[in-house]
This record gives structure tokens, C-alpha cells and sequence, in this order.
């Protein structure tokens, strides 16, 4: 056996609620002081976090009473106690992707996923592992993975949806027709009843039950009264359960019916799928499966989604492990996304649909042979396919796929189509979850996706298509506007009339994702009444005073009520801004609101592995630390009455302060939702209500600062070596003495430039050198080393020196200062540089503000866009230069042999992807080159110097990026784009950082 933990670090920050807020309700009062007396976990009551925790990634919004963040599963149990006492409902709630609303509720709210997340153990000869139930899926399969095994169940948010959710929704996924669902891989659990009391809920023997249900408790009642209850009901259960195996819909009587006394009692299985309505699952016992180690896809390409849909049957003839589809809605959102465009770079013309079927193996012995022998079979089973569909008509092109790295874009869209999909919406005009999760045979797919399309043509409905064809699933989101009361009257007569075609087929209305508030309505009627009283006295059975989950499965509203857009939120007040909301882009709204709002809670900045996004909740767990968490805040400060004086609230300042800037949510969220920019104008907003702190004042002037640091040195550079002056420092501004400061170079960037002897002009034309703050007065080597390079390449390089483009004083809110400096530099740049030459610079920060910030700022006047139109990188120029023949790179230099670790600057990823750095660095010859996916640094240009944060920005260095280089022998180079990046692995990793312009330089010589 072995026990797995997963690394740990010390949250930066914790819920704020000392103190009950002002306007808080009695019974908030009351039920917050019963808590904190009897939970070790935090409380909280302001209406900031109620508010955050009113949403799920659902249509629905209800504000809760008060959220609690069990550290245990005494927690929990005294949490439910305390909850009952008070007559109040529980909602359990892990990352909050429901899809139907199942974890919004009235009552309190528990989040499981922020301390009840530890890896008890793996047993990898019993192929089990017991687990809490916040862990989260991709966490599991991590660990699990050093054993060959992983859990089955394969959601597309196995990055952050937590084991406990899935345990609630009955979560399936792509490969559920080799793995089936989650209710297939459970095998017990350690639960909080609806009284407080706890169970463990394992398969029991007839000996067993009856001993148990001889206690005069809840959980002996259970097991006294349910079975009775499947007996006088067998026949109602017999006749109406769909019959189709995929189902997350109802409780599963069917799961207990036709029991001989042989036949082991298990309520384990019987609560997966309940959504919390039953118990609450804290801690499981769950089947593991071996990881297949080889997987080859074949892409169908299709003129039609009909088409693709229509292939299915044969692809399922070919024994695969799944059968997946996406449309040209989706395909088209992923060309647009940098994260996700490497897709449309392998797809042959222009597909109206995608087919991608896997064939999976078993592991292998290790021996070459027998591998490369095992990915022929897969490879032999993608060819068959291929011919079958030419034979039978089917598309026009089967793209193969055989290497991970081939995958890897597939599988990146295909994980994201949900946020793809949502990010289509315009304004309140969104794609909504309710008739999303339907299922019919796969022989009836493509006749029961016809006639759903027609009625969705007869109401004037557009959606995007996508899901899993090989299990009959496609989910299916029309775009409505909660806001207009036809258009819900028409999504509900749309949902009426799905849920009559599904029966007709004899499908499922819910095959993955559950009833929630958007389904459970209509559960009568698919069950038929005796069935549904059945289950109405299941719920009664398990939770005679209704306090878990209550109006999901049940008694439910009508699917209507509690809807986000149309019951949460007022319209939006005027607010002036001072960025344009228009040109940073809000899904087509124009105010600072409408770009907040483009959030839909999906939450996939709370992914627990690869990217960048959101790093300060990846070390702290809380959900006000996510870009969904501090997009939903800013949503509730811009619906107040005043929102310019909710801009300024402190609480609402607390939940932003540990936005890193980033900007990773741009292009990682599906929605593009700019944090970043939303920050900053929330920050000048707070300034002038209660004035600008010294500390950004400073550092919003960084460029004169390193000026005069540079021309002053080395004297300037003393202060940073003496203790008592740093701890002074420390003292009066805040900056901390634990971090060591830049150096600043008398022989600046611009020195060396006036005083070099220039090479005669080359004949690739003049480019223009943006001489930042940091690599002219910090860092000049490296701006040498790289205006040395462009001139080898055959250009002439002109310096552009004389102002900032004010990315330092926007991180700060210093917007009006910003405006000012980008206003100089983009004039100077229009006027005084050749129109059209080409704009570059090593700070990634600094040179793409002129192609982002600048625009928000400036608007979109011709002098902006013509600056920004001709912002390049510094290594597209020596690409083009090496593959022309122009810059020759030795054969042998001192890199030949040698590896190389790189890390992309976060605004780099943000806007343009690092394509080019690594391409760039591999046209060294004899260099191994690999990029590190390790996130943030959490440097962010000053925030790692601000005292109160340094702790935060070591722990987001420490949660990736520090153990992948440490990893590194110590002969390797290790290689990044920004100036803070290089700071940050020099500090926490002990490792001197080169800029990938330096190295290329060096391989020259001389």
C-alpha cells in the first residue's frame, strides 16, 4: 500500500468574518455564532462571499444564508447538526461546476473542496484508493499514475471537479463505454446524515442490514425502512426506470430492487447521483483502473453535423474506447482562443463537423518491440475505421493521430468545448444547460437529434452541439436570453418537448450531469407516480425534516424560478470608466459590468494542474481567489445602487488584492474574462475615494525610479546590501526586506547606444527597439545581446527611449497616469518611427501593453492600432532571418549538447503564446530545449516585492515552477522572458535565469 498526500502551502490569506458584517440578519447572526463555536473550519456571513457562493456554473442563482469550510468530517457532522437545530438546508458543494444547479441553495453552504482534500491512500494491488471528498479528479489520476491506474470516470473537468461532485452527480464522461459511470467505481462511503450523525455505507449482508436497522437511530431506520419500501414498489421500479444503462436522474431504487437474500444490501451505490439530497459524502472508497498506455484517434471530417452524428454505428463496430463530436460552433471558438488554436492547424478544409474516435491498449511489458507492435493493432483499428466510413459515404477525410503530441491540441479543445461553447453568448444572450444532458441509444442518435433540431428551428432557437455520440449523449445548449420572459417561456416549452422526444426514444433526461433545479421538475412525469412517491419517500426516509439539498429531485420549483440573469441581478448603473470596456471586449455589452459578467462559473481557473490560471487560488483554495470568485465580486459591487463607491469597498479590495495580474485568465478562461483590466480599474477607482498609497505611487514610477537608480549607481545599489536600510524600507513602504532588489547598471541600454560604433545598415529594413524600464537600466546585457542579433540578421535597430508605455502605473490603478505615458509613447512611436517597421522589445509586459492595454486606455484611434498592428516579437524576426540564411548559427558552440528549461512570461502566454521563443531556441544547433508547464512564477513585476504578498508569491513559485527546475541537474540552463521571472527563479530556485535572446547571442561567439 502507499499513501499519497498532495504538496502543501500555507494559504496566504483566509476568509475574512471575525466579525459579522453590518445588515447581516439575525438568523445569519444566530447561525453563525452556533458554527464558529462548534466547527474548526472558517465561517463567513459577509455578503460578498453569500454572493460567490450563490452561483454555480448552472442558470441559477440563490443567495445562501451563510458558507462554512469544514476542515473535517467532525466538521461536517456538527456543520449538518448545527444546520438542523437552526431549521436551515444544507447544500454540499465541492468546485461548483454543477450544470443544473444542484449546489445553490437557501440554506448554508459547505465547501468540501478547500480543506477536505487529501489523498489517504492507494492500494495498487486492490486497485483502490481512499479519498476525501474534495479532492480533485486530475489529483487522483496523478497519483494513481505511479501505479499504472487511474479513476475511471473521465469528466471534461477532471481538472477541478472534485471526486465528492461527482460522487452527488453520477458524473460519466468520455470514456463511459469502457468505464461506465461513477456509480460504478464506488465501493463505500463515510457520510453526515440528515441528523448530524455519520455512517459508513458499504455493501452489507441480509445479517448485516437487519443488525443495523435494530438501532434506534437514522441510520437504522434507513436500513430498516428503505428495504421495505423497494419491496412494496418492485413493480412501479420494474416498469419505470428508463431503460437505458446511462442515466444520473432519480434516486436508483433499481440499484436495490430484485434483491435475493443472497444479494448484498448497498447504499453506497444507491446515494451516488442523489446531489446531496440524502447525505453527505465526506470520504470514499473508490475502484481504480488501469491506465491504458497507448491511444490513437481517428478524426472524422464531416460537411455536416448530421453526418458526423450518422457515422457513429460504424465507429462503434470498430470496438473503440469512445466516440466524441463537436461542431463547427466549437471548432470556430477554438481558432480564436491562442490557447486552443493549434487544433485548426491539423484539420483538413473546413469541417462542419469532428468525429474523434480513441482505440485504447492495455500496458505493456516494456520491451520496444511489443510496444511499437501494440500501437500497430491501434493504428491497424484507426485504418479499418477509415476505410469503413469511405466505403459507407461517411465524411471526406480521417485525419490519424497516433503521438501524444499529435493529441494534444484535440484533447485540449475537447476538454474545453463546454467554456468554448459558453463563451459564444452575447450579453445576457447565453448558451444555457437545460436540455443539455439527453441520452437515447446511439442507433437512435442521429434520427433523435434530426427531430431535436427541428424544434429547435420551430422556436427560433441556435445552439452549439458537442458530447459523447458512442453513449448517445450530445449536449446540446441553445442560446437564450434570460432577461426577455418570452424567451424563457420558450425554453421552457423547448425543454417540454425534448423530455417528450427523449421518452419516445426511450432514452434519458438527465445522462451525466443530474436534475438540479433544471430538471427535477419534470420527474413525475418521467417516472410516473408511483415511482415518483416512491422516491418522494426515499427523500422522507433519509431526511425527515428535508434539510439536505431540499427542491432537487423532489419537490422541486418549477425549472423557471431562481434563474441567474433574469432573478439576480438589477440592470447596471452608469459608471464612468476609465479604461473602455468596449475595446477590452465584453461579449457585446460595453460596461465594466458586462465584462465581469461574461463569467458563466464554469470554473476553470480553479484547475488544480497545467496552465497558468488562477495562481493565488492554486495556493490558497478559496474561491473568492479565482477569476470566477473576483469576477462574481466585481459583478455584485457594479449591480449596487452606487457602483463607483462599491469599487472603493475594502471587503471587495480583500477579495481582488491577490489578483496577480496575470492576465492568464485572458486567453486560458473561455470567456477571455481580462481580471487583469478589471483589477486596475477597480484599484483607480479605490484611489480616488481614499487616495493612492505611497508604495504604487513608486512603483507606478518605475522608469524614473531605474533612471535615476542608474544614473546614480553604483552608489543607488548600497541601500539594497544594508539590512537596517531594507528593513526601513520595509517599514515605511512595504516593500520587503526578504526579497533582493534589481541592480542597476551605470552602462544603461541607452549609454551603450549612443556610444557604440553601429555596423553598416542590413538589408532587412529598420526595426524599432522598445527600450523598457528594466532591460535598459537593470538588465542592459540582455537588450545588447538582442539589438547585437537583429543587426546580424541584416536590420538596423533605432532605440525608442524617451517614455514608458505605463504597464507599471496600470497594475497600480494609476489609470490616469497610464493614459499619460501611453499617449507619449504611442505618438512618439506613430511620428517618430518609420510607418510600418516593425515594433519589438524583450520585456513581454511592456511591449504588449502597446498591443492590449494601450487600446483600453487610448480607445481605438488610428494611432493606436497602428502602433499595436505593428508590435512583433523579437524572435518571428530571427526565425524568419535562420530559415532565410541570413543569421547563420554555428554547427558547435558551447550550447551543442546541452539542455535548456524555459519558462514563458505569463503576458507572453496571455497574448501571443511562446511558439516562437522555443521555436526559436531549438534553431540552436545541438540544444535540447523543453518548456516547463509550471504556471505563474508569482513574482508579477512588484507584487513580489509588496510585503504582504511576498508569502503568496513564494508559494506560487513553490507550487510548480521551483520543484520543475529543482528537478533539473545542475548542468542544465534554464531560460525565461521576463525580468520578474528571472528574479523569482534566481531567489526561490537558486538558479540564474537566462533570457532565450542571451543564449541565441552566446551560441555566436565573439
Amino acid at each position: 500500500m502507499s499513501a499519497t498526500t498532495p504538496s502543501t502551502t500555507t494559504p496566504a490569506a483566509t476568509t475574512p468574518a471575525a466579525t459579522t458584517p453590518a445588515g447581516t440578519t439575525e438568523p445569519a447572526r444566530r447561525l453563525e455564532a452556533a458554527l464558529r463555536a462548534r466547527l474548526t473550519g472558517e465561517v463567513a456571513v459577509d455578503d460578498y462571499t453569500r454572493h460567490l457562493f450563490s452561483r454555480d456554473a448552472s442558470m441559477y442563482s440563490i443567495t445562501p444564508l451563510a458558507v462554512a469550510f469544514p476542515r473535517t468530517h467532525d466538521d461536517v457532522a456538527a456543520a449538518v447538526r448545527t444546520a438542523a437545530e437552526h431549521g436551515v438546508p444544507v447544500v454540499a458543494r465541492g468546485a461548483g461546476t454543477s450544470l443544473a444547479g444542484q449546489t445553490v441553495g437557501p440554506g448554508l453552504v459547505l465547501d468540501l473542496s478547500r480543506h477536505l482534500n487529501r489523498i489517504i491512500e492507494i492500494d495498487p494491488q486492490a486497485r483502490t484508493a481512499v479519498v476525501e471528498a474534495g479532492v480533485v479528479q486530475d489529483q487522483l489520476n496523478q497519483a494513481a499514475a505511479a501505479h499504472g491506474l487511474m479513476f475511471g470516470p473521465d469528466t471534461s473537468t477532471s481538472n477541478r471537479a472534485t471526486i465528492g461532485g461527482m460522487i452527488g452527480n453520477n458524473s460519466a464522461g468520455s470514456g463511459s463505454l469502457t468505464f461506465g459511470m461513477t456509480i460504478d467505481h464506488v465501493q463505500a462511503l463515510d457520510v453526515v446524515l440528515a441528523d448530524g450523525s455519520t455512517a459508513r455505507l458499504e455493501p452489507v449482508d441480509e445479517t448485516e442490514r437487519l443488525r443495523r436497522a435494530a438501532a434506534d437511530t437514522l441510520e437504522g431506520r434507513i436500513h430498516r425502512e428503505l428495504p421495505e419500501l423497494v419491496t412494496a414498489h418492485e413493480q412501479a421500479i420494474a416498469e419505470g426506470m428508463p431503460l437505458f444503462w446511462r442515466r444520473a436522474c432519480g434516486y436508483r431504487l433499481d440499484r436495490l430492487a430484485g434483491r435475493g437474500r443472497a444479494d448484498p444490501f448497498d447504499l453506497a451505490k444507491f446515494v451516488v447521483g442523489a446531489e446531496g439530497t440524502l447525505v453527505l459524502a465526506t470520504r470514499a472508497v473508490v475502484d481504480l483502473v488501469p491506465k491504458p498506455q497507448r491511444t490513437v484517434y481517428a478524426v472524422g471530417h464531416f460537411d455536416t453535423t448530421h453526418g458526423a452524428i450518422s457515422a457513429t454505428l460504424d465507429a462503434l463496430s470498430c470496438d473503440p474506447h469512445q466516440v466524441e463530436m463537436m461542431d463547427r460552433t466549437i471548432l470556430e471558438l477554438s481558432r480564436a482562443k491562442i490557447e486552443y488554436a493549434d487544433l485548426g492547424d491539423h484539420l483538413v478544409g473546413d469541417p462542419a463537423a469532428l468525429l474523434f474516435v480513441s482505440f485504447s491498449g492495455d500496458a505493456h511489458s516494456g520491451d520496444a518491440r511489443s510496444e511499437e507492435a501494440g500501437t500497430d493493432e491501434l493504428v491497424a483499428k484507426v485504418d479499418a475505421l477509415a476505410d469503413l466510413w469511405e466505403r459507407h459515404g461517411h465524411g471526406y477525410h480521417t485525419l490519424k493521430l497516433v503521438t501524444p503530441a499529435q493529441q494534444a491540441a484535440l484533447l485540449k479543445v475537447r476538454k474545453a468545448s463546454l467554456g468554448l461553447l459558453m463563451a459564444a453568448g452575447e450579453g445576457t444572450r447565453r448558451p444555457l444547460a437545460f436540455i443539455e444532458d439527453t441520452a437515447v441509444a446511439p442507433e437512435h442518435l442521429a434520427a433523435y437529434t434530426e427531430r431535436l433540431a427541428a424544434i429547435l428551428d420551430e422556436h427560433g432557437l441556435q445552439a452549439g452541439f458537442y458530447g459523447h455520440c458512442s453513449v448517445g449523449c450530445l449536449h446540446i445548449r441553445p442560446f437564450v436570453d434570460l432577461t426577455d420572459p418570452e424567451q424563457v417561456a420558450t425554453m421552457r416549452t423547448v425543454a417540454e418537448k425534448v423530455k417528450n422526444l427523449v421518452a419516445e426514444y426511450g432514452g434519458v433526461n438527465s445522462s451525466e450531469h443530474g436534475d438540479g433545479l433544471a430538471r427535477s421538475e419534470f420527474n413525475r412525469e418521467i417516472f410516473g407516480d408511483e415511482l415518483y412517491e416512491a422516491m418522494r419517500a426515499v427523500k422522507r426516509i433519509f431526511d425527515p425534516a428535508g434539510v439536505l439539498n431540499p427542491g432537487k429531485i423532489v419537490d422541486a420549483p418549477p425549472m423557471t424560478d431562481n434563474l441567474r440573469d433574469r432573478d439576480a441581478l438589477p440592470p447596471a448603473r452608469p459608471l464612468r470608466t476609465a479604461l473602455s470596456f468596449e475595446v477590452i471586449g465584453a461579449g457585446g455589452g460595453t460596461t465594466m459590468r458586462d465584462a465581469a459578467d461574461r463569467c458563466m462559473n464554469i470554473g476553470l481557473c480553479r484547475k488544480a494542474t497545467g496552465g497558468v490560471m488562477c495562481p493565488s487560488y492554486q495556493v490558497t483554495l478559496q474561491e473568492e481567489h479565482s477569476t470566477r470568485g473576483r469576477a462574481n465580486a466585481l459583478v455584485k459591487a457594479l449591480s449596487e445602487p452606487d457602483p463607483a463607491a462599491a469599487l472603493g469597498d475594502e471587503r471587495l479590495h480583500e477579495i481582488l488584492d491577490l489578483c496577480l495580474g496575470c492576465k492568464a485568465c485572458k486567453s486560458e478562461c473561455p470567456m477571455s474574462v481580462d481580471l487583469a483590466a478589471l483589477k486596475s480599474e477597480a484599484l483607480h477607482h479605490r484611489n480616488e475615494q481614499h487616495g493612492t498609497p505611497l508604495r504604487s505611487r513608486l512603483f507606478g514610477a518605475i522608469r524614473a525610479l531605474n533612471r535615476i537608480g542608474s544614473a546614480t549607481a553604483p552608489l543607488s545599489n548600497l541601500p539594497a546590501r544594508i539590512g537596517p536600510l531594507r528593513r526601513l524600507l520595509e517599514r515605511t513602504a512595504g516593500i520587503t526586506a526578504a526579497r533582493p532588489l534589481p541592480r542597476f547598471a551605470r552602462e544603461n541600454l541607452v549609454r551603450w547606444d549612443r556610444r557604440r560604433d553601429r555596423p553598416a545598415p542590413g538589408s532587412a529594413g529598420t526595426v524599432t527597439w522598445l527600450a523598457d524600464s528594466f532591460t535598459t537600466y537593470t538588465e542592459p546585457h540582455i537588450g545588447r545581446a538582442a539589438i547585437e542579433l537583429l543587426e546580424r540578421a541584416g536590420w538596423a535597430v533605432e532605440l525608442a527611449a524617451g517614455g514608458c508605455c505605463g504597464r507599471a502605473a496600470l497594475s497600480k490603478g494609476l489609470l490616469d497616469e497610464a493614459r499619460r505615458a501611453a499617449s507619449g509613447l504611442v505618438g512618439a512611436l506613430a511620428h517618430g518611427t518609420g510607418p510600418g517597421t516593425p515594433i519589438v522589445g524583450c520585456e513581454p509586459s511592456c511591449v504588449f501593453t502597446l498591443r492590449d492595454e494601450s487600446l483600453a486606455l487610448l480607445g481605438r484611434t488610428a494611432q493606436a492600432e497602428q502602433v499595436a498592428a505593428r508590435v512583433r516579437q523579437v524572435e518571428e524576426l530571427l526565425i524568419t532571418a535562420i530559415d532565410d540564411g541570413v543569421l547563420v548559427l554555428p554547427q558547435r558552440s558551447w550550447l551543442s549538447g546541452r539542455r535548456v528549461v524555459f519558462h514563458g512570461h505569463c503576458h507572453q502566454k496571455a497574448e501571443v503564446g511562446t511558439a516562437a521563443t522555443v521555436g526559436l531556441l531549438r534553431r540552436v544547433p545541438g540544444l535540447d530545449v523543453a518548456e516547463i508547464d509550471a504556471g505563474c512564477c508569482g513574482m508579477a513585476g512588484s507584487f513580489g516585492f509588496e510585503a504582504e504578498h511576498y508569502a503568496t508569491s513564494m508559494a506560487v513559485g513553490r507550487d510548480r515552477l521551483f520543484p520543475a527546475i529543482g528537478a533539473e541537474p545542475a548542468g542544465t540552463l534554464v531560460a525565461a522572458t521576463g525580468v520578474s521571472c528571472r528574479q523569482q527563479i534566481f531567489h526561490g530556485a537558486g538558479r540564474t535565469a537566462w533570457h532565450p535572446l542571451e543564449l541565441v547571442r552566446s551560441a555566436l561567439g565573439d
